[in-house]
């Protein structure tokens, strides 16, 4: 029971102050026009230019004081989960100040982003490969079963870094379209993580290892609650790349720290196909000069089929949730 109290009090104290410093940051941006370049060859965001963006902030500042009230005992993990989201926001906040001083949609040189993103996903692989909660294992999916990767865990941490960050920055490209399907992801990953706490048999440092981590997503779903109040359609600031890989390094740190990354092609299915329709697509047209989508990523594709904004927005949420439903049973029945 105990633990369900610190959730509640983690998403209302987040929640709030999420909702408290909003309007400070909108207006902070705007007065110093940190505005968002609009993409000219989507007609329908003509109407978005001069909308303030970094907007990211809001929930990686919401996250920080309810993370040092409401964490306590052994919070190692939680602790790299923090640093990794404001490493990566760190990253995105560059990448958008470019893009504003410039006043066009090239920030960092493609290299220079992967090479920062690199950098954190080599430290982090490290890391887990040598921790005593980790060692190197990560669960087969819906079971408590683990298998140790060896060094090969190294390279397939970073790689799936790069991937889930990037995966995020992509789908980041509607009003409340990333920051709605991560709310969804994460109000479902805990779940799981409560399900995957009470049946396993962990010793009292563990388990509070976990719990905290359980608290902090806790913190993270009342941050995104109140970011996208003003986010959502149509959207008063974006969250720009200085949110959106804030929050590919917290969905996949979270995923390396809770030994559950074969979980995230599940409940991050949206994701994986932001990443595999510009993939296809790519590769389509280098090889035959012709496209598979009008437009990619595939939210953009919707959009070009005069699907309405919100609508997209909606049924990517609803996929996610059902996804996220069904992790849920499958870990509940088969752990």
């Amino acid at each position: 029971m105990e633990v369900y109290v610190s959730i509640s009090t983690a998403i209302l104290l987040s929640f709030f102050v999420s909702v408290v410093i909003s309007p400070l940051i909108i207006k902070i941006t705007k007065k110093i026009k940190f505005n968002q370049p609009v993409y000219e060859y989507v007609e329908q965001h003509s109407k978005k230019s001069g909308t303030p963006t970094m907007g990211g902030l809001i929930f990686l500042f919401s996250f920080l004081l309810p993370f040092f009230i409401l964490l306590k005992g052994n919070h190692t993990m939680a602790n790299v989960i923090l640093v990794i989201t404001m490493g990566f926001g760190i990253i995105g906040f560059a990448d958008d100040f470019l893009k504003i001083k410039f006043k066009h949609n090239e920030g960092l040189k493609p290299y220079q982003k992967i090479l920062g993103q690199l950098i954190v996903a080599i430290i982090v692989a490290v890391f887990a490969y040598n921790s005593k909660f980790i060692m190197g294992e990560t669960f087969i999916p819906f079971t408590l079963k683990s298998i140790n990767m060896g060094i090969w865990y190294i390279p397939f941490v970073i790689i799936f870094f790069l991937a889930i960050t990037n995966s995020v920055n992509l789908t980041d490209g509607l009003d409340g379209l990333a920051g709605g399907v991560t709310l969804v992801y994460l109000i479902c990953f805990i779940v799981i993580l409560l399900i995957m706490i009470k049946k396993q048999n962990m010793d009292y440092i563990t388990a509070n290892e976990y719990t905290n981590i359980i608290i902090f997503v806790g913190i993270c779903i009342g941050g995104m609650l109140g970011y996208l109040l003003y986010n959502s359609h149509p959207a008063t600031i974006f969250m720009g790349d200085t949110g959106s890989l804030a929050l590919g390094g917290l969905l996949g740190s979270m995923a390396v720290c809770t030994k559950t990354i074969l979980f995230v092609p599940f409940l991050g299915v949206m994701f994986v196909l932001s990443s595999v329709s510009v993939i296809l697509q790519v590769l389509h047209y280098k090889r035959t000069k012709k496209r598979i989508f009008l437009m990619a990523p595939f939210h953009h594709h919707l959009e070009k089929k005069s699907m309405y904004e919100t609508k997209i927005v909606v049924i990517y949420m609803v996929i996610t949730a059902v996804m996220g439903i069904s992790c849920i049973l499958l870990t509940l029945f088969l752990t």
